[in-house]
């Protein structure tokens, strides 16, 4: 996954700045609270550059962000770095076999990291990541690509156009579907032109998605010692046919069934 990301790193926090992560951090501490989990101790799974977790620090968490990306994580310390008195953490690592010595009171993985674990070995690799952090009573929540509504609403060409005082960007998105391994390939052509300079660049980049099914989910969270318990549409009501963006909240029992 870390190769994915390896140009893009430098323009991800332009690309998305549109993206409200205030409002996102505020829906999943709505979504811990609601089974008694307040702030606390919290590890994310995919901190990309911190964005997230510094919207949930604010809120009162303690965050230890994990990311196999590399320049990611350095702008996500540029961050900590600019916050010293919010609780933040960030290291180099691979969310599917990670291990600390701790555990924490909830763990979160955000903006599709579970989508980019494209088969059952690394998608349960990733889930046994969380499992093994997680405190028992704990929850577990993160995002995906939901199958019902990626096949409803196919995915289909997109350009997005953005600049700031020192670049322009043109962003093309390509997906390719691979329906009998429930996967999109997305290429990324990414135009930028440095206004110091002129001179434009262009890169690409293939991100490998996967969509997943309730059921398949519900499979591989009992074999990593955790439960559903709630499945809902990101951000508002319950999951259909249209629904792109799936969140669940997994629990981990006080006590593990032997």
């Amino acid at each position: 996954m870390s190769e994915a990301f390896e140009a893009y790193a430098a323009y991800y926090d332009l690309l998305y700045r549109d993206k409200d992560y205030a409002l996102e951090a505020k829906y999943v501490h709505s979504l811990l609270t609601r089974y008694g989990i307040g702030p606390g101790t919290l590890l994310e799974l995919g901190s990309g550059t911190g964005k997230h977790a510094e919207q949930m620090a604010r809120l009162g968490y303690q965050v230890h962000g994990i990311d196999s990306s590399a320049p990611m994580v350095e702008r996500a310390r540029s961050t900590a770095a600019a916050n010293p008195e919010a609780n933040l953490k960030f290291e180099v690592a691979d969310v599917r076999n990670v291990r600390l010595a701790t555990q924490f009171d909830s763990v979160i993985s955000l903006f599709h990291v579970a989508s980019y674990q494209s088969t059952n070995q690394d998608l349960g690799a990733m889930f046994s990541t969380a499992s093994a952090h997680l405190k028992p009573g704990g929850a577990f929540v993160f995002d995906f690509w939901y199958g019902p509504g990626v096949l409803t609403d196919r995915p289909s060409v997109r350009v997005k156009r953005l600049e700031d005082r020192e670049v322009k960007i043109t962003r093309i998105a390509e997906p390719t579907i691979h329906p009998n391994e429930n996967l999109v390939d997305v290429r990324y052509t990414v135009f930028v032109s440095r206004k110091a300079t002129a001179e434009p660049f262009e890169f690409q980049e293939t991100h490998r998605m996967r969509y997943l099914f309730l059921p398949e989910l519900e499979l591989l969270l009992r074999s990593s010692g955790m439960a559903i318990l709630n499945a809902r549409c990101w951000l508002s009501g319950e999951l259909g046919l249209t629904s792109w963006l799936g969140v669940i909240t997994a629990g981990k029992p006080l006590v593990q069934a032997r």
